[in-house]
């Protein structure tokens, strides 16, 4: 059987999704520059290709297809294209990119890929994780599945963007070239104008009509001793339109006419609506109409009340006396799911992701050994921003203006929910406050549209509550960990097994996100076990597997995924075997990695930055942990005491190797925000259930690092000739393991429960 026909037999063997199989073919990075057809029709402007458009005034029109929830990539990919057409960075604009498959990317199906039946050539199961990658990324990629997520922004535009605009600036050369009979390797461009020592001069916009529909042979980017603008630093393009409050948020949007809607959902997860009184809500001044949702993309039942202003809807929703049941499987309890998932942790349970040597005989061996159960909790998104959405539909058509970190899933549910073809529908981008992986859910778009059929044609912007936001969230997987090591009679580790048992996301976010999707997925999910099955030390024998559970509670993707919790669980276990074994946390690890000079680089580096080993004041002390995702590798120092018995945090350093670097002011930005992001969930944040309804309901009770107790952010960057990786999400894993690390140094006992402080 030929390779790919075993591959796409893989996929199509596994539930519904054979239907992502049809039409899967490989965009290579010359293939995905598009038509021209495909940047929006503007007067005076001329479109080169699916990215590029030349304006009239010279300026440079970039079609956007990522969304923008702080992390920078509006900036980063325009220095991309400013780059490759050597014209300034202000000269760049953004326009919102449509619907195609050349704007795709491979940010989301990562993790959902059926392992038993790839074999690569090498039989290594860690080669099988990236084949399948490979594969799902292809078939979203040809999809047009569009996700801002899995820190792949950068990596995915890398190619193809720059060599759209290469190829631009080759057409508008080529321009200049045929219409002043010059030879094109005579010409020079400075600032987007074009010009030759004869005097002849032409900016891009005089020159774009003539280079329009021009087909220029090889082109090749520029190469990295050329660069002027990838690599320094930049200001971020958006922070004006944020500071002077022109920037458009979902929440920002105001349209004639339009009505205001607040949703109010059952409050135990997965209940359904028993009745509802709405006498009283709907007399109310303002109140239009109370319109029933059900549960759609995930969502819980519930009503939506419409009103005037956002103040009458939202007086009205809590005016209406609901009577609620819960789910037919009865209600969910996080205690009670702790104890299922501990029961699930059985000897030879759950899908191997990774197996070496022989850990079970090295164990039966070893002159003593080290075990330990870790916890991790559910966790909630809490964005800035609540989920809200604006939408109307009026003559057979939806325009729907959402903060979605996919636009393409959010117009497919729009298509969905309204009944009509999905090129009937056309979406906004607006600004998002904040995603971290909640906006990869489409759940409130849904519920907009089904509110916006109930209005006669008006705009509608349906909003959540704070309240509903945190107890209506697709969570982070509670996850629990045994982890098991053999030390011989030497003192020298022999070997590491770890066992994990939580919730899958990817499959659970397939079933209610495509529509091309029909009936349940169930496959092995990368995301489970990353940051597990693919640790860097040299341990001579290894075995890593997860049981997949599914414990009713709505679960997504939280920034980091399931690196988030498996950096915890393993990094906080190699210190206990640094413990165990008498050795500084350090030089243990660098013993293990000597067959690993990257990770080496960034662990020597964190530890130099941090003086690691020098005195510290009386009552601090530091932890170290180094975790790989997304491409990345980071390492992290903080620097812990206790105040009042409970742990502050002075001081966390940096250390990154994310490959070549657009803009090293986004990488530094985004270390502080993870880290600050990863400080919060670690010292704060836990979602409980009981009753079937989440307990935690607002920032009081599910509070954050506050700006008196953030520490001093420290980023080093490692210099690299590689292609881009990650940047806004592998801050965050190593944060909790080096924070529990150090506080194992003050108190001499080891925390394995998250958050660390009760």
């Amino acid at each position: 059987m030929k390779r790919r026909t075993l591959l796409l037999s893989a996929l199509g063997a596994v539930g519904g999704l054979s239907a992502l199989v049809v039409g899967w073919g490989v965009l290579p990075a010359r293939s995905r520059l598009g038509s021209p057809d495909l940047m929006l029709p503007t007067q005076g402007d001329v479109a080169l290709n699916g990215w590029i458009k030349i304006a009239a005034d010279g300026s440079v029109v970039l079609a956007m297809p990522r969304s923008e929830m702080g992390q920078g990539v509006h900036t980063a990919l325009a220095m991309l294209v400013a780059e490759e057409l050597d014209v300034p960075l202000a000269r760049v604009r953004l326009e919102q990119a449509g619907a195609d498959k050349i704007y795709g990317n491979v940010a989301m199906l990562l993790g959902s890929l059926p392992f038993h039946p790839l074999e690569s050539e090498d039989g290594n199961q860690a080669t099988k994780v990236k084949v399948g990658q490979w594969v799902v990324g292809k078939i979203a990629r040809e999809l047009g599945i569009d996700a801002t997520g899995g820190s792949s922004t950068i990596a995915d535009a890398w190619e193809p963007l720059r060599n759209a605009a290469a190829t631009a600036r080759a057409s508008l050369l080529g321009a200049a070239a045929a219409q002043w009979k010059l030879p094109a390797q005579e010409l020079r461009v400075k600032d987007g104008v074009v010009s030759h020592t004869s005097g002849k001069i032409a900016h891009y916009g005089e020159l774009a009509a003539a280079a329009a529909g021009t087909a220029p042979g090889t082109v090749t980017v520029k190469d990295r001793k050329d660069w002027k603008l990838i690599g320094q630093p930049a200001p971020r393009t958006d922070i004006p339109a944020k500071t002077n409050g022109t920037a458009q948020f979902g929440l920002d949007v105001r349209l004639p006419g339009m009505l205001y809607a607040q949703a109010r959902m059952a409050p135990m997860l997965g209940g359904t609506v028993a009745s509802i009184d709405s006498k009283i809500a709907l007399a109310m001044p303002g109140v239009e109409r109370l319109i029933t949702l059900d549960a759609v993309g995930g969502s819980t039942a519930g009503f939506a009340v419409v009103g005037k202003t956002t103040w009458h809807a939202r007086q009205a929703a809590q005016a209406v006396d609901a009577k609620w049941q819960q789910r037919a499987q009865g209600a969910l309890d996080t205690a009670q799911i702790e104890a299922q998932l501990l029961a699930a942790l059985q000897p030879g349970a759950g899908n191997t992701f990774f197996e070496k040597g022989k850990a079970a005989d090295a164990e039966s061996q070893a002159a003593r050994k080290v075990e330990a159960t870790y916890f991790a909790p559910y966790l909630a998104h809490a964005t800035m921003e609540p989920m809200n959405c604006t939408a109307q539909v009026k003559d057979g058509k939806v325009d729907i203006w959402a903060p979605t970190q996919v636009p393409q899933m959010a117009r497919a549910m729009a298509a969905k929910v309204a009944g009509v073809d999905v090129d009937k529908v056309t979406l906004h981008t607006t600004l998002l406050g904040g995603g971290f992986g909640r906006r990869l859910d489409v759940d409130f778009v849904a519920q907009a549209v089904r509110v916006a059929m109930e209005c006669g044609g008006k705009p509608v912007q349906l909003g959540w509550s704070r309240e509903e936001d945190t107890t209506h969230d697709f969570y982070r997987p509670m996850h629990v960990a045994t982890l098991h090591a053999a030390v011989d009679a030497q003192g020298t580790v022999s070997s590491l097994r770890i066992q994990s048992a939580g919730d899958a996301i990817s499959p659970r976010w397939m079933e209610r996100g495509l529509p091309a999707l029909a009936g349940p997925v169930d496959m092995p999910d990368k995301t489970t076990a990353e940051g597990l099955f693919d640790l860097p030390y040299d341990f001579a024998n290894q075995h890593m597997s997860h049981v997949a559970t599914r414990m009713g509670v709505p679960v997504g993707f939280w920034r980091s995924v399931g690196h988030s919790h498996n950096a915890f669980f393993s990094e906080s276990f190699m210190d206990e075997l640094a413990f165990e074994t008498k050795q500084d946390p350090v030089a243990f690890r660098t013993a293990l990695l000597k067959d690993a000079p990257r990770y080496l680089a960034v662990l020597k580096l964190a530890a130099d930055k941090s003086q690691w080993g020098t005195p510290l004041p009386a009552g601090r002390a530091r932890g170290v942990a180094l975790h790989e995702s997304f491409g990345s590798i980071v390492a992290e120092v903080a620097e812990v005491s206790l105040q009042d018995g409970k742990p502050r945090v002075h001081r966390v350093v940096v250390a990154v190797d994310c490959g070549t670097v657009v803009n090293p002011n986004t990488v530094a930005q985004q270390m502080e925000s993870a880290v600050i992001f990863g400080l919060t969930a670690a010292l704060y944040s836990k979602i409980d259930i009981k009753d079937g309804a989440v307990q935690q309901t607002s920032f009081p009770n599910y509070p954050m690092v506050m700006l008196a107790q953030a520490p001093v952010v420290e980023t080093w960057i490692v210099p690299s000739t590689r292609a881009p990786a990650g940047v806004g999400e592998p801050g965050v894993p190593p944060l909790a393991p080096a924070v529990a690390n150090a506080l194992f140094v003050l108190m001499g006992k080891r925390a394995r429960r998250l958050p660390l402080v009760a």
